[in-house]
């Protein structure tokens, strides 16, 4: 049995920006197929359950999604790197040498590693192009954000799907939803609401409720666009102080770099409560952030 090593990618922000664009523009993770592939790897490294939990956890999300219900946290979608010294040894074990019994299973699961790797780091692709969910709202991530709303009366801008502002409405919170839906052209978002979403811009939104409201949510907006600018400004302006909650990466894949530049990052336990169950689960390292 011969071994291959997974290659190990270390990308800086930038390079990562434009591996999430060339995955956007080429929609290459195709909805049913990939699922299927899971199912299939579920099955195949049954025996190995780092790997099995890893996979049942893709297919969990996926499940809980379908019903119309927000997933649970996820771990780190990565194979642990010495996956194939594991299955090497397990084989040796379990099979005499020079079995071709065990000489065939290995290549069985050492063909399929490499996909296996490629489709968990994938899996974002996947909900953005099945479900159009960018930012990765878990129940616990939905919970801990209603917990620090506590009533008050929020709006939520660039809300594609509503995602969030339908796991804040599950705990009992008052959110207006909203959304320009001027990506329903290119990709899943907007497509399949699963709350009301009033067609807005995010400052046109601002302008209608802006006296209404308490708390404002703005989760993922596109990098390379400045309306996330345009709208700090708008709330700077404001005779109000509002509490702005903002999930993305800095410096990263979302939102525009006037945004970060000019963005005041608050740090206070109300922020590390909020990231509480906001786990990075793949390259993408985005966070919640309180911004002033």
């Amino acid at each position: 049995m011969t071994r291959l090593y997974l290659e190990v990618f270390v990308l800086n922000p930038k390079q990562k920006k434009k591996l999430l664009k060339r995955a956007r523009q080429q929609h290459t993770v195709k909805p049913s197929g990939y699922i299927a592939t899971m199912e299939r790897y579920n099955t195949l490294f049954a025996d190995f359950p780092t790997i099995k939990i890893l996979i049942n956890n893709v297919l969990q999300a996926d499940r809980l999604l379908k019903q119309g219900l927000l997933p649970q946290t996820l771990p780190q979608l990565l194979l642990p790197d010495n996956t194939q010294d594991v299955i090497f040894k397990q084989l040796n074990e379990t099979f005499p040498a020079g079995d071709p019994a065990g000489d065939k299973r290995w290549n069985q699961l050492s063909d399929a590693l490499p996909d296996l790797d490629k489709k968990l780091r994938s899996f974002r692709d996947y909900l953005e192009d099945t479900y159009g969910m960018w930012a990765y709202i878990s129940a616990p991530v939905a919970k801990d954000l209603a917990d620090f709303i506590n009533g008050r009366p929020t709006l939520e801008v660039m809300a594609g799907n509503g995602y969030v502002s339908k796991g804040l409405q599950d705990n009992g919170q008052t959110v207006i939803t909203t959304d320009s839906k001027d990506w329903t052209k290119e990709n899943e978002t907007g497509k399949h609401p699963v709350t009301k979403v009033e067609r807005l811009t995010a400052s046109e939104a601002f302008t209608k409720y802006h006296d209404q409201v308490d708390v404002i949510v703005m989760v993922w907006s596109p990098d390379g666009l400045t309306i996330d600018w345009d709208l700090l400004q708008q709330i700077r302006a404001a005779d109000k102080d509002y509490d702005f909650i903002v999930i993305g990466e800095k410096d990263g894949a979302t939102d525009s770099k006037v945004f970060w530049q000019n963005a005041k990052l608050l740090e206070t336990p109300a922020v590390k409560a909020l990231n509480k169950h906001f786990n990075q689960f793949d390259l993408i390292h985005d966070h919640v952030y309180l911004v002033k």
